[in-house]
């Protein structure tokens, strides 16, 4: 079975593939202090309640935005299931070009995102990731990935204005159904969810008429459902496209060997 990692910046995701289908998804708040040791115990007991023993894991991969908390992560692979993990990069064959000026700068969730869209839906495409930063992906018709935009994300800009702003309150995030609101607390729930809306069928709108032609947009990420019930411009919402990102580039990649010296190996990162 495949162990996939995708880590983020508010929550790290586990999965497991057995081939055929996703045997479980577990969820954890991201967090650079946690140790290999801490998420072992955790994910064994996570996979246990699933049925799956650590020696079914035969593989493992893993996407992280957190460079800090790769070292752990790497551990936990080794140490805990005996298997080195294929850490995704732009180095690594994606089947497609990264046509951007400095491919290493890319985020790895932004190249899985276009790997999995491109295999599910064919480009030309977009795909929105709403996550601590929204991100628009696009991906041409051959599967190229071309570059995009990058705002913050809706949590970011509600802490920001409650801190910037001492009489506004933190607010929760939900579709109002009045876009003028008519006391401070529906004002500011209808300016930050139509003010996204604004925001993303804005910058569709722009990069369909850079691109030359029309896209499909597809939504990924936790709050892609809430803000797909605001707008029409999403032709597919999938919450798993980070994931099976993942599993499809495991497939076109030969899995890392463990190293030699484990110990030694560690002690030098």
């Amino acid at each position: 079975m495949l162990l996939v990692i995708d880590t983020g910046n508010t929550n790290i995701v586990f999965a497991v593939h057995n081939g055929t289908e996703w045997r479980g998804t577990w969820r954890l708040a991201t967090s650079a202090q946690r140790t290999s040791d801490e998420y072992g115990v955790w994910l064994e007991a996570l996979l246990t309640r699933a049925g799956i023993t650590p020696r079914e894991i035969t593989r493992a991969v893993i996407g992280t935005v957190v460079p800090a908390a790769l070292y752990d992560l790497r551990r936990l692979c080794r140490e805990w299931f005996d298997v080195e993990p294929l850490v995704a990069n732009a180095k690594l064959d994606w089947g497609f070009e990264i046509k951007v000026d400095t491919p290493d700068e890319v985020g790895a969730d932004r190249l899985l995102n276009a790997l999995a869209a491109h295999n599910h839906y064919r480009g030309p495409l977009v795909v929105v990731d709403f996550g601590t930063a929204t991100t628009f992906d696009v991906v041409d018709a051959d599967g190229a990935y071309l570059g995009g935009a990058i705002s913050p994300g809706i949590n970011l800009s509600i802490e920001a204005l409650h801190q910037a702003a001492a009489r506004l309150p933190r607010i929760g995030i939900g579709r109002p159904q009045s876009v003028i609101g008519r006391s401070t607390i529906p004002a500011m729930r209808s300016g930050t969810y139509w003010g996204y809306i604004g925001l993303i069928e804005g910058l569709l709108t722009r990069i369909e008429g850079e691109y030359g032609t029309s896209l499909k947009a597809i939504a990924t990420g936790g709050l892609a459902p809430l803000f797909a019930e605001g707008t029409s411009k999403f032709t597919a919402i999938d919450s798993d496209l980070t994931l099976d990102g993942l599993r499809l580039l495991s497939l076109r990649n030969n899995p890392p060997p463990l190293p030699r010296d484990r110990a030694r190996f560690i002690e030098a990162e």
